[in-house]
């Protein structure tokens, strides 16, 4: 019986080939699409899951609690503390990126590294990075010891053990390799490709003002500190005591406190509690249900509505004996060759698609379908969609009444045709929701290039430079202001939207003693505030003497939490250093626009250099890189020149972003299309089945106009109805995606005016492809066999 159900689902299915065709392709694109967005789901819920501590492993974030920032930073000397005074406390890690390209020299071998990090030793037993050579327990001999990945060893060593050989990093200092870890994997907010011993950083610590060094330092909060807990630790018990000690080892440190994070939150839960990285994997969820129900919204709909032509089978089948549940599994087996047919199709295109798929993304998924978890994504998806799509036609097709399928009066109205049209409305609902969504995310986008920040980052590169030229800074100054196409030279600490220092060393004039305030900090020469057209309120900037390293810059949030009236000539304190504020800078984006404008200090030591901002004319940009590359070469001969633009810079910081849009239209045009296809086919049916009326209406003087008109009214004012629907619950969801940005656009009228015109004119197109062929026919054709 099973075999004959097959062969007759075969048989349908080529006789009626051009509604097949629209079946298998909607349910194709839709199980691709659903199928790729899951698996980009799943893989942004794994993040940091795979660590067997994973739910004892804790974050520590600091909560200002004067202006309420909050960072997911903390200082050095916090975690020896906590595991001394905090039985609580099994373990805990401190881990700071190297924000800085790094030459690793082996041999002849000269490569620019830039995905590296420190850590404490305990990084490779408290998380799961199991090393494949080396002591787990003790994987660095000293502060000059260095652990490296397989892919790094490989990419040095080749074959060789790497154990005991050495690294030159910037040509200055070799580094001892004592262990090797496996790569880290993709979905590990932790991921560097060589480590170095934490207290590396110890070396530069001035002991006059630290004599405990790194460990003693309280006011730099320039690192991430993860706690290992007992399992019957309380976090926020842990936070309060945490919080104590530090107040204990930094007086005035009263008003700030520290919170606990769970570690597997950390990639989609920003510190401040924002979810945004949440609400775009809901998005992405909800966007992959949505082509998923489109998709068998279409085959539903277009099933039932051609039912009537196999009325008289089923009457015909149930006289000689087919009872229903018979019928059920013939119908329903003719779904399944369908989406079987469409699921083969779907796993193929998702081979051939994913290293586009993986490009666009950032990810790097494999699609194994041997893989427990992508079957379990392939086996979900096909048993919804199945459900959805398989089981209603066939109770359909199954119940009519064989008498009135016998004198062909089974057709599909009334209540079928009423639910028919709800699914319509439900489709194009959800297909003008994503139209809507998509309008929105692009208008946010554009909002954040073109958003003015407070200074000009147009025809602005910049580069780290080393000790070398350190030591020559403003010969090189000199040299570069000279060269053709360089407008302005200056230097800085950091870059200037990168920022990742901050300190609560501060004091001023009529500070209340128990007072904590932590301020982001930037050391510049005097030309960075007009290299940059940064505009100063009150007071003035930096004069180029010694003098400057007393004098101090804030900005207007800075002066505003500190509560300083008239601020100009204050006495100021910053890392002990005593001085006075010379100037007010208007506020300025030091960071992304997900967050609000925070205080910033701009001060003059020239010990904290680190970067030569280069300002063009924009004509000569490649003649003022060259001559800056000259330079470079002159200090650092087997260096590579590394730079970059400002304006990348800042871009890159909301790839992330524009990433989630590209992807959202992508899906959301995809989905459209489904529903296009879906309405495409319900169109040709219904011209199908009007044929003759058609051609009456025509030989009785209807025009063209007049038929396309009868054929796409019933439909445009489904579409009519289903942007009514979707506008409010689509103005609802976009609404709460534009919380997670403080500075976000408006939700115009005119946004939700154009999706409702494009949904109308997407759908209208779509319709007249079956409507002007209905009109343009020859009545003659549809009337000649009456």
């Amino acid at each position: 019986m099973i075999r004959n159900y097959f062969i007759i689902a075969l048989r349908s299915l080529w006789k009626n080939r051009l509604y097949s065709l629209i079946n298998i392709v909607g349910l194709t694109v839709g199980l691709t699409a659903g199928v790729m967005m899951l698996l980009w789901v799943q893989d942004e819920l794994s993040f940091d899951r795979f660590h067997k501590n994973a739910q004892a492993l804790y974050r520590i974030n600091i909560n200002i609690g004067d202006n309420n920032q909050i960072w997911a930073s903390s200082p050095a000397p916090l975690a020896p503390f906590a595991v001394k005074d905090l039985p609580e406390v099994k373990q805990a890690v401190r881990v700071n990126e190297d924000f800085r390209d790094r030459l690793f020299q082996v041999g002849d071998k000269k490569v620019t590294e830039t995905e590296g990090g420190y850590a404490d030793a305990n990084l490779f037993s408290v998380f799961d990075f199991p090393l494949v050579l080396g002591d787990q327990n003790k994987p660095f001999a000293d502060i000059h010891s260095i652990a490296i990945s397989e892919k790094t060893a490989e990419k040095y060593f080749g074959k060789e053990n790497p154990i005991l050989r050495t690294i030159r990093i910037d040509d200055a200092k070799d580094f001892t390799v004592t262990a090797v870890y496996k790569n880290m994997p993709t979905n590990s907010s932790i991921k560097f490709e060589w480590v170095r011993p934490f207290m590396l950083m110890d070396e530069g610590y001035d002991r006059n003002y630290y004599p405990n060094g790194i460990n003693g330092d309280w006011g730099n909060f320039n690192y991430q500190t993860y706690f290992l807990l007992t399992l019957t630790a309380n976090p926020n018990n842990i936070a309060q005591k945490i919080t104590a000690i530090h107040k204990k080892n930094q007086p005035g440190f009263d008003r700030a406190f520290y919170k606990l994070q769970k570690f597997t939150e950390t990639h989609l839960i920003a510190a401040d509690g924002k979810e945004y990285g949440k609400q775009t994997v809901n998005i992405f969820l909800i966007v992959a249900l949505i082509t998923l129900l489109i998709a068998s919204i279409n085959y539903i709909n277009l099933t039932t509505a051609r039912a009537s032509k196999r009325a008289k089978e089923v009457g015909v089948r149930k006289v000689i004996g087919a009872d229903q549940a018979q019928l059920f599994g013939q119908f329903f087996v003719e779904s399944l060759v369908v989406f079987g047919i469409a699921l083969v199709l779907a796993i193929g295109c998702i081979y051939v698609l994913m290293p586009t798929y993986n490009q666009l993304s950032g990810k790097e998924l494999v699609f194994n379908i041997t893989n427990p978890s992508i079957l379990m994504v392939l086996g979900s998806t096909a048993l919804v969609t199945i459900v959805f799509s398989g089981v209603y036609p066939a109770l359909v097709l199954s119940s009519f009444n064989p008498l009135k399928s016998l004198k062909g009066t089974a057709l599909l109205g009334g209540s079928n045709a009423v639910f028919r049209q709800i699914l319509v409305v439900v489709q194009f609902s959800l297909s003008i929701i994503l139209i809507i969504g998509s309008l929105v995310i692009g208008q946010q986008l554009k909002f954040i290039r073109e958003k003015a920040l407070g200074y000009e980052k147009e025809n602005v590169f910049g580069f780290d430079f080393n000790d070398k030229m350190g030591e020559h800074l403003e010969t090189i100054k000199a040299e570069l202001a000279r060269q053709t196409g360089i407008t302005g030279v200056t230097i800085s600490s950091q870059n200037l939207v990168q920022l990742g220092s901050s300190s609560g060393d501060t004091d001023w004039e009529g500070k209340d003693p128990n007072r904590s305030f932590i301020i982001n900090q930037l050391s510049v020469d005097k030309d960075f505030i007009d290299v940059f057209k940064l505009k100063i309120l009150e007071g003035q900037g930096f004069l180029g003497t010694k003098a400057d390293s007393g004098r101090y810059i804030l900005n207007e949030t800075a002066v505003q939490q500190i509560g300083l009236k008239n601020p100009i000539g204050k006495r100021f304190s910053f890392h002990s250093i005593k001085g006075t504020v010379v100037g007010i800078v208007k506020d300025f984006h030091f960071a992304s626009l997900h967050q609000s404008i925070e205080p910033i200090i701009l001060f003059h030591q020239p010990g904290w250099y680190s970067r030569i901002n280069i300002k063009t004319d924009g004509k000569n940009a490649k003649s003022a890189i060259a001559a800056a590359e000259k330079i470079w070469k002159k200090y650092n001969p087997s260096l590579a020149f590394n730079y970059e633009f400002l304006d990348d810079t800042y871009t890159k910081m909301y790839k992330s972003d524009q990433r989630t849009g590209s992807l959202f239209n992508i899906f959301a045009a995809i989905a459209i299309f489904i529903s296009c296809l879906g309405l495409f086919g319900l169109a040709t049916f219904t011209a199908e089945r009007r044929f003759k009326e058609i051609g009456i209406r025509k030989v009785l003087g209807a025009s063209v106009g007049q038929i396309i008109g009868l054929l796409s009214k019933d439909f445009l004012l489904l579409v009519l109805l289903s942007f009514l629907i979707a506008a409010p619950v689509a103005w609802f969801f976009m609404s709460r995606w534009l919380q997670d940005f403080v500075y976000r656009i408006d939700l115009s009228w005119w946004i939700f005016a154009l999706a409702g015109v494009l949904a109308l004119v997407i759908a209208f197109a779509t319709v007249s492809m079956q409507s002007i062929r209905a009109a343009v026919a020859n009545p003659v054709k549809s009337l000649r066999t009456e």
